[in-house]
């Protein structure tokens, strides 16, 4: 029985570092795309500013609806950074395999990302929608996770994947840019010592900074995709056609342009970058922490189950 356990290792530390961080982190994430999945009508604005949307819910005394959908962030956040994870260490080992190279350099890591990115926006694109509308519905108005996902046809449920494949890209310019800072970081600690790795401290400036770049590169397609797959108000519940016109990608950035101007497409940016870089790098710190743990416990799974003994090789 011919087990990937490197690849195994990265994927379940990964996708234990994504679990915690976004259970910590869940009810910013709400507020935030609650924040940018709404569009300015006839110039009104509902939310002013992020922290009207925690305001909203003190006031309605529904401060646990800012928890609304999080088991199915969670389920969703823990299968694609397991998928991701596990993609991205396979194909990077097997790259280096086959051509023989002692290091990857930029431009073959984007592929690799790009392409186990991808995979993981299929297989996770339903979780993704349904988490989305549930986090955006009105306060203690949420629905569970079956009811979300069989409301509407099939097809519905993968709205937005175009852009989540286009979105790719991030996660993509994200582990690029920290393998090639944790790379220069430990080049000195190699040379003393086989095991080095990255403390906890390093870990977290390094994910911030690569997640940083990537979201601000990145983030009008992210407000497009937000606003697609966004809960309908009780309003637009009632127009459903003119709902589905306005919930494709051009109509909504010819939206967004009309409604707000240029500026409206970074509307959130500074809640986005504060979410999404406290997430990654928290994500990415545990990782590197319970790695060495988890690779342990995998080989003793590994005797347990007696399976042939893999090559070792440095997490």
């Amino acid at each position: 029985m011919n087990v990937d356990l490197e690849s195994l290792a990265e994927a379940t530390s990964g996708a234990i570092g994504s679990l915690l961080s976004t259970t910590i982190l869940y009810p910013l994430d709400t507020c935030k795309t609650k924040y940018q999945a709404e569009a300015r009508s006839h110039g009104r604005q509902r939310y002013k500013n992020l922290s009207d949307v925690l305001l909203e819910a003190i006031a309605n005394r529904q401060v646990l609806s800012l928890y609304q959908g999080l088991g199915t962030k969670n389920l969703q956040s823990f299968i694609s950074q397991f998928v991701y994870f596990y993609g991205y260490s396979y194909f990077k080992r097997l790259y280096l395999e086959k051509s023989g190279y002692k290091s990857i350099g930029t431009r073959a890591n984007l592929l690799i990302a790009a392409a186990a990115g991808a995979c993981t926006a299929v297989v996770t694109q339903p979780l993704d929608t349904a988490s989305s509308r549930m986090q955006t519905s009105d306060f203690g108005k949420s629905k569970g996770l079956l009811h979300t996902l069989t409301e509407g046809t099939w097809s519905d449920a993968f709205d937005g994947l175009s852009i989540s494949l286009l979105l790719t890209s991030n996660p993509a310019i994200q582990y690029t840019v920290f393998d090639q800072l944790k790379q220069r970081a430990l080049k000195n600690k190699q040379n003393k010592d086989d095991k080095a790795s990255l403390s906890a401290f390093m870990a977290f400036v390094l994910g911030a900074i690569s997640k940083s770049v990537a979201t601000c590169l990145t983030y009008p397609a992210i407000r497009c995709k937000v606003i697609i797959q966004s809960a309908n108000s009780e309003e637009a519940n009632t127009k459903k056609e003119i709902k589905k016109q306005q919930k494709t990608i051009s109509a909504v950035l010819y939206g967004i342009w009309k409604a707000e101007g240029i500026l409206g497409y970074f509307k959130g940016l500074k809640a986005q970058i504060l979410k999404t870089v406290l997430s990654s790098a928290l994500l990415l710190m545990i990782k590197e922490k319970i790695s060495a743990t988890t690779w342990v416990l995998i080989l003793a799974i590994r005797r347990f189950l007696l399976l042939p003994s893999p090559r070792v090789k440095n997490l």
